[in-house]
């Protein structure tokens, strides 16, 4: 009894340990990919931003976070960058606005003129399956059949299902819905924030 006893606590004494080097290790190798991860985030954005705003030369003046409650009452986070181009002339803003999609969580990157006329859009995360709700990346840009560019948003998007004037992807009604909440929701919140302000005191950052 005492020998099983013993095989037993050098059998624990052998798993703590083998358990402590590997948390170290994890904790090693994540702490070394943590910057990296941070910067290409960082890049992703940056490139964004651009993309959306369709000016490859501008600067991001402010930052703003705004909080909103959705239909069913729970609080939805949009981050927005005012920008601006090198001659000081307001460009309008991105948008970073999240909704549930098909597959999980679906944020969108909006760019929005002064006007509130969507400049351009494009994905930084989505869950849907590839090759149906995945094709929303292309499916409501320029010139495609969902187009919303040019669009704004003062009335909601909706999917011509629902009587509204946009064409659903093929197959993938519930991502289109959840797309069009994002970039509705992502106007909502672009038109309660004050445009950008040189005499903020809000430090720039130039898109790299």
């Amino acid at each position: 009894m005492k020998k099983l006893e013993s095989s037993l606590t050098n059998m624990v004494l052998v798993l703590t340990g083998v358990a402590v080097v590997m948390g170290g290790i994890l904790a090693f190798v994540n702490h070394l990919t943590e910057g990296p991860i941070a910067q290409q985030k960082e890049k992703t954005l940056a490139d964004g931003i651009k993309a959306v705003m369709v000016c490859d030369d501008l600067v991001v003046t402010k930052t703003d976070t705004v909080k909103q409650n959705d239909a069913k009452g729970k609080e939805l986070t949009y981050i927005i960058y005012q920008t601006q181009d090198k001659a000081g002339k307001d460009l309008g803003a991105a948008v970073e606005s999240t909704t549930g999609g098909f597959g999980g969580d679906l944020k969108v990157l909006v760019g929005f003129d002064a006007d509130g006329k969507i400049l351009g859009y494009t994905l930084l995360e989505h869950a849907e399956t590839p090759g149906l709700g995945a094709k929303a990346d292309k499916w409501f840009q320029k010139g495609e059949k969902g187009d919303i560019i040019g669009k704004v948003p003062a009335e909601p998007l909706t999917v011509s299902k629902d009587g509204g004037q946009v064409d659903a992807i093929t197959a993938s009604t519930i991502t289109s819905r959840a797309f069009l909440l994002a970039v509705n929701n992502a106007y909502n919140a672009y038109k309660v924030t004050p445009a950008a302000d040189a005499e903020t005191g809000a430090s720039k950052q130039v898109s790299k």
